[in-house]
């Protein structure tokens, strides 16, 4: 990591650090905290300046961020471990019918035949500081709520601009740490060249496929090897056969004999987003109406591609990962709904508010600073709530079928680039717009037509249902004075014929015409798509002015707070660096269970059913039966390690997270959470709040003895080269 640390305890905590107050194993904390944890006295063996050091390389510097996922640099070549899942759209998008990488899994032979991870990145941290004056210097007080949010997000991409071009080849984020009052910058190293170069098949990588998707026992090998590729010179570069691996700045070293019960461990990681400072108001709104209406939405289309997905391998592979991606987000909000029920979530924080709004009407001067921020966070959210099946129905319609979304792009870009860049969306300016390009282009290749032209029907229909007062402009104009169902299957119809937008190319070149000529090529779906961003411009505006509200709001409670409970809070996590420690530890879910914190290779023999999606395969079973071990036997267990739980505090982007020993060296991946812990994001307790690693030593094991890369472990120098 760069060495240029500035002093951002004051930005990333409220009041000041006093570590007696810090509870031990809760929390995902910014790097800079670890001076403050006392990690040695929880079990640490090596120095915290060996995790992290301003003015040395460490081991935050062999950690990385891989499109959205973490991951580790195990060797000096720029080899990467990661979960499965995480290289998933990977491994999806260079399989075929006749090289099925997702079902048969990828190995390669050598450098030359290692596959281009296709709208993959690497990210390294390099360098922080806080920027909090400087960003929150652009708000002025005669500025209304949604002018305040522009002028921060306004002057946000400045620092960024003045950055990156003070640093060439470098990439920046202000991030939020603190909503409305604490912000920090970052600078990062983008790779942009990554190959796959080892895949477990999909039987091993996903045993237990969405039935044991955020559940403990599991017995699923989620890793995959990537490898991050530069140019000659050592540059980032777009993929080239002549780039040359990356060489990171630090190695992590695997430990192949892994971990025991009880044993310190801890994490680093990109934990992507946590909402414990948020009020009752904001659980509300998630609990009883934004989630379940996402469940409910997302089952109906995961139904709908699975059954499309009989018919033919083809199509299966086309949806396979969307599938993935929207069961895990539903199953993930289904145990949140559980938990939050359980767990009574919602009275306990009502009753904390209670209390908190005692404390200000108790002192004159805080009622008169204070006593009205609760009842200002309600009318925020009462409001969202009113307008909730038109904002969900405008945003998920634009989401959700691939053409209307490629249209959509190519309405508001070709606006949007006619903007001087700072006042583009970020989409749209010129250090992001490769990458938007990229992604609209890869859309296409997961594109089939009568899936999309479902989706699409199906948002309509379920828009020209809402109530006169909620329904879109738009839906209302199509329909007319026709039957709704008829009026939309002749829009569909109509428009799926006539739109060039599933041709290659098309939409990206659309989209850098001037808006008068976009709207001269006629398309059905950029036509409809013009109407519908008139609607998103206004709600933009709206979503402006509530988060300039909810900002302010924020930034009072969070003061109030720490006056009232006299300690200091971690921010809620935002995909920026973070730590978190704790120990190999099983738990009760419910009376008189308990769950140990190791499952092994027999607990995968014994959940073989020869049905999806329990199928092993049969190498895997001829090698346990042999007992076929090596030097990855538990000498306890006398098997080999599966995964492994621990009491670390974790969500969503941690996955890929290298799992250290207190030695820091890697045991595991971390790829879930168990049920019971999806509640993390708004909660974390000692009792329930677990999760789940890929054991190292599985790792090891299928990569040697399953799929023959031995050359991988001697890479990792777990095995001597010849």
């Amino acid at each position: 990591m760069n060495k240029v640390l500035y002093v951002i305890g004051i930005a990333l905590f409220v009041g000041i650090v006093c570590s007696s107050l810090l509870i031990a194993d809760e929390g995902m904390y910014p790097i800079s905290m670890i001076n403050t944890l006392d990690l040695k006295a929880k079990g640490l063996a090596i120095e915290p300046s060996d995790i992290f050091n301003p003015d040395e390389i460490s081991l935050i510097d062999g950690i990385c961020n891989v499109g959205g996922c973490s991951g580790s640099f195990v060797s000096d070549e720029g080899l990467i471990l990661t979960n499965h899942h995480c290289a998933y759209g990977a491994i999806q998008r260079a399989s075929t019918t006749e090289h099925d990488y997702l079902q048969n899994g990828f190995m390669a032979e050598d450098r030359s035949t290692e596959v281009q991870a296709k709208g993959y990145t690497v990210r390294i941290t390099e360098s922080y500081r806080d920027v909090s004056d400087e960003v929150l210097s652009a708000v002025k007080e005669e500025m209304n709520l949604a002018e305040r949010t522009k002028a921060i997000e306004k002057k946000m991409k400045e620092i960024v601009a003045d950055i990156e071009k003070e640093n060439p080849g470098k990439r920046a984020s202000v991030s939020e740490m603190f909503p409305g009052k604490t912000y920090v910058l970052f600078i990062y190293t983008y790779l942009k060249d990554i190959r796959l170069v080892y895949a477990p098949p999909q039987a091993i990588g996903n045993f237990g496929g969405e039935e044991d998707n955020w559940i403990w026992p599991r017995h699923t090998g989620d890793f995959s090897f990537m490898r991050a590729y530069v140019a000659p010179d050592g540059s980032p570069a777009d993929y080239s056969k002549d780039n040359v691996p990356y060489t990171p700045k630090r190695v992590i070293k695997v430990a192949p004999d892994g971990v025991n019960d009880e044993d310190f461990v801890f994490i680093l990681g990109y934990p992507g987003r946590t909402y414990r400072h948020r009020t009752s108001h904001f659980l509300a709104y998630h609990q009883h109406h934004y989630m379940p209406y996402v469940v409910e939405w997302y089952q109906w289309m995961i139904n709908e591609m699975e059954k499309m997905s009989e018919q033919d391998r083809t199509i299966a592979l086309k949806h396979v990962s969307m599938i993935k991606g929207l069961s895990n987000v539903m199953k993930n909000y289904r145990g949140k709904l559980i938990g939050l029920k359980r767990l009574n979530l919602l009275d306990k924080k009502r009753y904390e508010e209670q209390e908190l709004q005692e404390f200000i009407n108790a002192d004159q001067k805080r009622k008169e600073n204070y006593g009205a921020i609760l009842s200002e966070f309600a009318k925020v959210y009462d409001e969202m709530t009113g307008k909730l099946e038109y904002e969900l129905a405008l945003r998920y319609l634009l989401r959700n079928s691939t053409m209307l979304s490629l249209a959509y792009r190519v309405y508001e870009g070709s606006i949007e680039l006619q903007k001087p860049d700072l006042e583009r969306e970020a989409a749209y300016m010129k250090r992001n717009f490769a990458n938007t390009k990229r992604r609209m282009q890869l859309s296409l290749q997961n594109y089939y037509e009568p899936t999309d032209k479902i989706v699409l029907k199906e948002m309509l229909m379920r828009a020209s249902r809402l109530q006169s007062e909620n329904r879109l402009a738009p839906i209302v104009d199509l329909i007319g004075d026709k039957d709704a169902e008829d009026a939309i299957d002749e829009f569909i119809a109509e428009a799926y014929a006539k739109t060039g937008l599933a041709k290659e190319g098309f939409a990206v070149d659309a989209m850098q015409k001037n808006p008068e000529e976009v709207q001269d090529l006629g398309d059905p779906f950029i036509d409809f798509a013009g109407r519908l961003y008139v609607l998103m411009q206004e709600q933009k505006e709206i979503d402006k002015a509530r988060k300039g509200a909810l900002d302010k709001l924020y930034a009072q409670l969070i003061d109030v707070k720490q006056e009232f409970l006299a300690t200091d809070f971690i921010p809620d996590a935002n995909s920026t660096l973070r730590l978190t420690y704790g120990y190999i530890r099983g738990y009760e879910p419910k009376d008189a269970v308990y769950y140990s914190p190791i499952t092994t290779l027999q607990g995968v023999v014994e959940k073989t059913t020869g049905e999806d999606p329990f199928i092993s395969p049969q190498k895997l079973l001829d090698l346990a039966e042999a007992r076929d071990f090596g030097r990855f036997e538990h000498p306890k267990l006398k098997s080999v390690p599966v995964a492994i739980l621990y009491n670390m505090d974790t969500t969503g982007g941690n996955s890929g997270s290298a799992v250290f020993n207190a030695r820091g060296e890697l045991v595991g991946v971390n790829f879930d959470r168990a049920f019971e812990a999806t509640i993390n994001d708004f909660a974390w307790s000692e009792s329930y709040s677990r999760s789940i690693a890929v054991d190292i030593r599985y790792v090891l094991w299928i990569t040697q003895k399953y799929g023959g890369a031995t050359y991988l472990l001697k890479e990792m120098q777990v095995l001597d080269a010849e």
